[in-house]
């Protein structure tokens, strides 16, 4: 039953970065739109903003110590190395996407991707056991993925920006199954440090980009700028990333990509109100498609071992 509940929680916190996430691209559009910040400097400061706000309040309220065993200090660093990367390919290759090809079809793509490569990599390199549920739900994604992609006229999605939400996906798909993996070795971390870690990787792998792009808006509304980017950094970074790291930890790694299926909900929705992007009926399909695959996978996740 303890077990159960630790599912429970899981879920709820994947389900809460997820619906967090969906609204960035939306903010992070804005941003774009107003001023003459790149993907990469978006990037870039949302690291480093999400680190400084992680610390402050850690220095706010200090957590109290947890003895534990050892880790293994190569495991460590290819953890947090490997997933600040990781996420820096993941949000900047996402940006990108957005700007090229849209909100709406950008985070879909990327999203929608996610699982299929997720459930490969755990099967190939962590062993993982898919089972039914999760070739059902992986099964569902490709299927709504090819009609969002294929079955829209032509215009309505830009070859290069499907690229970059799938090189987004693979990003994704990175930091998921190496935490899966360091985990298993000995080398896990707890949520917090994990976060502030891989963002002060991310920050310093994306400064020079971000340098080259141009670091500094020149806009007439930097106010709305700054609140914006505030708003990314804090709640859709300070706080729904370590929500997802804890929630990662406790769900197998296809669960967790597939649950995660829940940001386009939010993207699609701000994409039509917001930014005046129109749905396809293939893209309406594709996205439903891909709903009912986290809603079937996510019921079969919840229940107890002794009911599965």
């Amino acid at each position: 039953m303890r077990a159960h509940r630790s599912v429970r929680r899981g879920l709820a916190c994947l389900a809460f970065a997820g619906l967090a996430w969906g609204t960035t691209g939306a903010a992070v559009d804005f941003v774009q739109r107003s001023s003459d910040l790149g993907p990469m400097a978006v990037s870039f400061w949302r690291f480093l903003t999400g680190v400084a706000l992680l610390l402050a309040a850690r220095v706010l309220r200090p957590a109290r110590a947890v003895p534990g065993t050892p880790r293994p200090i190569g495991r460590r660093v290819l953890l947090f190395t490997g997933t600040g990367i990781g996420l820096a390919v993941l949000q900047t290759a996402y940006f990108a996407a957005v700007q090229d090809t849209g909100l709406a079809v950008g985070t879909i793509v990327a999203l929608g991707a996610a699982p299929v490569l997720t459930a490969a990599g755990g099967r190939v390199f962590l062993g993982e056991h898919i089972g039914r549920a999760g070739l059902l739900a992986v099964a569902g994604a490709l299927t709504g993925l090819a009609i969002l992609v294929l079955g829209n006229r032509a215009g309505a999605v830009h070859p290069a920006g499907v690229g970059l939400a799938l090189l987004s996906a693979a990003g994704f798909a990175v930091t998921n199954l190496l935490g899966r993996w360091t985990g298993r070795h000995g080398a896990g971390e707890e949520p917090f440090t994990l976060t502030v870690g891989s963002f002060a990787v991310g920050a310093a792998v994306m400064l020079p980009f971000a340098q080259a792009e141009g670091l500094l808006p020149h806009t007439a509304h930097l106010g709305r700028i700054v609140l914006l980017m505030l708003y990314v950094a804090a709640v859709t970074t300070a706080l729904a990333y370590p929500l997802y790291f804890a929630g990662a930890a406790v769900l197998r790694a296809a669960t967790a990509s597939v649950v995660m299926l829940v940001e386009p909900v939010g993207a699609a929705v701000l994409a039509v109100l917001l930014l005046g992007e129109r749905l396809t009926l293939a893209t309406v399909v594709g996205t439903t498609l891909m709903l009912a695959a986290i809603g079937g996978l996510a019921l079969t996740e919840s229940r107890p071992a002794a009911e599965s």
